[in-house]
């Protein structure tokens, strides 16, 4: 499971300024249900000094998305609108002492929740991208622009990275081409012109030696899948919980959340805890979902 900090296991559990707010002058909504992830950011705005006097938040998500956007209203209380656009999703990232780097995607969305709540103050339209970019994820809708965006803010450099800040590749992994596709352009303007960047052939490809899922078969893979399982199994059964396996459908791992798992509100940190160890043991992205979710047979 992931160590999480204390700053963000209060904030979770101890969320600050959660819930409508009264008299609100700016409002901006990002993400979604259907994704997993929503986060309506609220503010009162001096409309004289420009003031954030107060912001509030509503986030459907997992305890880093809770704790992120509970840290984003704390740090951006007292900043001028100006100031608060200059605040990065490592600033929230940073607030809480670190997240970790499978739930950065968290403080991402809290900083373009801002940048939507800033615009509808201002009277802007603040569009997600997704008009002006090709959308690559279609399982959690990202596009080419939001990910490229993302990558040169945070330097980052693999398709797991990507997959870490903005969810893009975590499901069906079908978009892992061209994300890396958007990486190698990144790569090359981070080049220049005066620098030669290395030839296609020198980086890490699909080739390179790593321990894909399509050289196990399903029987090894489900083997893998168990030892895991069972390496999780006591923390969980720590807190009086359970997990089993439902059922392997490709790149969808269904499981069992039993005892007091089942409909924890950590259900989702729980999932995605177990989807990581998976990720690594497979080496290859995995989804991993309630069993309540397996489609019905035909």
């Amino acid at each position: 499971m992931w160590e999480y900090s204390d700053k963000v296991r209060e904030h979770f559990f101890n969320p600050r300024n959660s819930g409508p707010l009264e008299g609100a002058n700016a409002v901006g909504d990002v993400g979604s249900i259907q994704c997993g992830d929503a986060l309506r950011l609220m503010l009162k705005v001096d409309p004289a000094s420009g003031v954030i006097e107060d912001a509030h938040f509503q986030t459907f998500g997992c305890g880093s998305a809770i704790a992120s956007s509970s840290a984003l209203t704390e740090i951006i209380k007292g900043m001028s609108v100006d100031q608060a656009l200059t605040v990065s999703n490592q600033d929230i990232a940073d607030y809480l002492d670190g997240l970790p780097p499978e739930k950065m995607h968290c403080s991402v969305m809290g900083r373009e929740a801002l940048q939507a709540a800033v615009a509808n103050y201002r009277g802007e339209e603040w569009r997600d991208e997704h008009e002006e970019g090709a959308l690559v994820c279609k399982c959690f809708a990202v596009d080419a622009v939001l990910i490229e965006d993302v990558i040169k803010a945070n330097k980052l450099n693999t398709v797991e990275e990507v997959t870490f800040y903005t969810k893009a590749g975590g499901g069906c992994a079908a978009c892992h081409e061209g994300v890396e596709e958007i990486l190698a352009r990144v790569k090359a303007e981070r080049a220049g012109p005066g620098e030669v960047s290395p030839p296609p052939a020198c980086p890490a490809t699909p080739e390179a030696p790593r321990p894909p899922a399509g050289k196990l078969s399903l029987v090894q893979k489900i083997r893998r899948i168990e030892e895991v399982l069972e390496a999780v199994r006591p923390m969980l059964q720590r807190d009086h919980g359970d997990v089993e396996l439902a059922d392997v459908q490709g790149k969808k791992i269904y499981v069992h959340l039993r005892g007091a798992c089942a409909g924890c509100m950590m259900e989702a940190a729980t999932l995605g805890g177990i989807q990581q160890k998976l990720v690594e043991a497979l080496g290859e992205l995995v989804q991993v979902l309630p069993a309540a979710l397996m489609p019905a047979e035909t």
